[in-house]
């Protein structure tokens, strides 16, 4: 970061990337189904046509055809025992899917996550569903109001203000995004322990998606400290050039200006009659000077003293 010092340019262009990359990955993290990875332990199957591996295989009597029993009255024996009887599936859910692999074929099967939490905690999931969308929209803000900054260039204060606005929409927009991940962290464990008996996993973890977003809000943050950095800068050094431009007016001063000075802050002929004509003095110069407005110029305060006391 120490390049990046005086090159005010290039710190804003930092937390435009950053906060664009932020944009990238929750965006991609809203709209994948990998937020929740794992297996979920179901029954197998029975052999079929269709149907040859992980699955019962069920002897068939050779004279079933010839049998008067219907199919419905056979008894099917099974010589599958214990963990043999159940199989392991892949699953992987979101915040709007939960997909697992489907035994009977290659495709997978999906399911609506809303529908899978309980009742109770449907609430909070909307509201960090309502959350994460409200993280990016306020991402989206603050990447269109730091390009505008960059781009417009013609008057400073309106570039400060920009800078601010951008800086406070990404610590807002990084606050929402954590409170939406830790709220669906919540969900989905409730979900792990009082969801179906048909999808509670058996063993799960966190997938790409749930570390995209959290490696977005981290993008945020820093592009929040990249740009009130920037900002912070910027004011202190406009204060400095300010004071350096306001001291050096002082040296720079006409004749008659230098005399008017120099009668105050140099060593006088003529002393002060009292002390407190000196104090009524600075007091009225300093009420003269806080009167006018921040543009008017030194040159002008000092005509008008003189105007009214004459060296």
């Amino acid at each position: 970061m120490e390049l990046l010092k005086g090159f005010p340019l290039r710190r804003a262009f930092l937390a435009v990337m950053l906060n664009l990359l932020a944009l990238s990955l929750s965006t991609t993290a809203l709209l994948g189904s990998y937020w929740c990875t794992g297996t979920q332990k179901v029954p197998k199957p029975l052999c079929g046509k269709s149907k040859a591996t992980k699955c019962i295989g069920v002897p068939m009597p050779s004279d079933a055809g010839a049998s008067n029993v219907s199919s419905q009255e056979e008894v099917h024996y099974s010589w599958e025992t214990g963990d043999d009887r159940f199989a392991f599936r892949y699953f992987h859910a979101g915040m709007w899917l939960s997909c697992e692999e489907s035994m009977e074929g290659p495709e997978e099967k999906c399911r609506s996550f809303i529908e899978l939490s309980p009742p109770a905690e449907r609430g909070i999931l909307w509201l960090s569903l309502g959350s994460e969308m409200l993280y990016i929209s306020l991402l989206l803000i603050s990447f269109i109001l730091m390009m505008v900054e960059m781009l417009h260039t013609g008057n400073p204060v309106c570039g400060l203000k920009l800078n601010a606005f951008a800086a406070v929409s990404s610590v807002l927009s990084g606050l929402l995004g954590m409170v939406a991940h830790m709220m669906y962290t919540q969900v989905f464990q409730a979900t792990v322990s009082l969801g179906p008996e048909d999808w509670r996993p058996h063993s799960w973890d966190y997938g790409w998606a749930y570390y995209m977003a959290w490696a977005s809000f981290t993008c945020c943050m820093a592009s929040a400290v990249t740009t009130l950095n920037t900002y912070t800068k910027t004011v202190l050094e406009f204060k400095r050039n300010h004071i350096k431009g306001y001291d050096g007016s002082f040296k720079d001063q006409p004749q008659h200006h230098q005399c008017f000075i120099s009668s105050y802050y140099e060593p006088q002929a003529k002393p002060l009659h009292s002390v407190s004509e000196g104090v009524d003095f600075y007091s009225e110069l300093q009420q003269k000077v806080l009167q006018r407005e921040p543009e008017l110029e030194l040159d002008d305060v000092l005509g008008q003293m003189i105007g009214e006391d004459r060296c």
